[in-house]
Order: structure tokens, then C-alpha cells, then sequence
């Protein structure tokens, strides 16, 4: 359900964070949809419980997760305005400007970076 990197330099909270806060503007997510438990989804990434519960409070603190008690943490009711394609793409915002300044460091033209983005997009 998640992809997890520890080598990405971003910290494994903030991963997960922001792939829950994707999939609930990409719909994939949606209201009332249990998320997997801290333990489960510490012991299948094998990272600390903390780790995982960290992310979930401040997704709840967000108001996009809600806790009750006994039961897994689940998808709290969103504004649907909240998940039009703009706001969707906003979410994308920050690895846009990093690929775009790594295009810059490396001297690659845009045309070329929009062929090669065209490209990948065809293939998925």
C-alpha cells in the first residue's frame, strides 16, 4: 500500500504523511477506509512503531485521520473542494520544482525534460 525509502534522505514519517495525504486527494483513500495498524505496517517496512505513529498523529492533529478507540485509525470525512485537480496538484509541487532544478543543474534543456516526462508517462 506504501512505499517506504530509507535511503531517500526524507524521513520515513514524512514519507508516509505525504503518500496518505496523496491518496486521499487522488480519492484512493477515502472517507471511513482503515489504515493498517502502527505495528503491522512498523513490522512490514521494519522500522520503529514510533515511527509510524508519529506520522499518524500529525495526520490526525491535520484532521485528516480520526482515532477511535479499539478500532484502527481511519480516513476522517474531507471537504470535497479540497480534491479538485488543482489542489491534487499541488501535492506534486515540491518534486516538480526539485526535478526541475535538477534538470537546471544538469543542463538539460526543457524540451528534452518534457520528452523524457511524456515519455514515462506513456509507459505507466
Amino acid at each position: 500500500m506504501f512505499t517506504l525509502n530509507p535511503q531517500s534522505g526524507i524521513p520515513i514519517y514524512r514519507q508516509l504523511a505525504e503518500q496518505i495525504r496523496r491518496m486521499v486527494a487522488g480519492g484512493q483513500l477515502k472517507e471511513g477506509d482503515e489504515l493498517p495498524s502502527v505495528r503491522e505496517l512498523a513490522f512490514e517496512h521494519a522500522v520503529n512503531p514510533m515511527t509510524i505513529s508519529k506520522a499518524y498523529s500529525l495526520l490526525e492533529v491535520e484532521g485528516l485521520l480520526m482515532r477511535q478507540r479499539g478500532k484502527p485509525m481511519q480516513i476522517a470525512p474531507q471537504d470535497k473542494q479540497k480534491n479538485s485537480e488543482q489542489e491534487r496538484l499541488h501535492h506534486l509541487h515540491p518534486q516538480l520544482e526539485q526535478l526541475v532544478l535538477a534538470a537546471r543543474q544538469l543542463e538539460i534543456p526543457d524540451k528534452v525534460l518534457l520528452a523524457s516526462l511524456r515519455e514515462l508517462l506513456a509507459d505507466k
